[in-house]
């Protein structure tokens, strides 16, 4: 179970397994792909690359 904010009901919702619609490994970190409560297909960029390529985007945009 997780937290997230959904990008079409702009609510802040629990996250379930049974959820989750796929799981995909990528070379910026792994998807989540989830439905939301609304219905809405979302997906989580997590792992480690994941939070690598968040501190470079974020210091790219204090640099800004």
């Amino acid at each position: 179970m997780f937290a997230r904010h959904c990008s079409a009901c702009d609510r802040r919702q629990l996250i379930f397994s049974t959820q989750i619609t796929g799981l995909v490994n990528t070379e910026h970190g792994i998807e989540v792909h989830y439905t939301c409560w609304c219905g809405e297909p979302q997906m989580l960029l997590t792992g480690k690359k994941a939070a690598a390529l968040r501190e470079r985007l974020d210091t790219v945009a204090v640099a800004a």
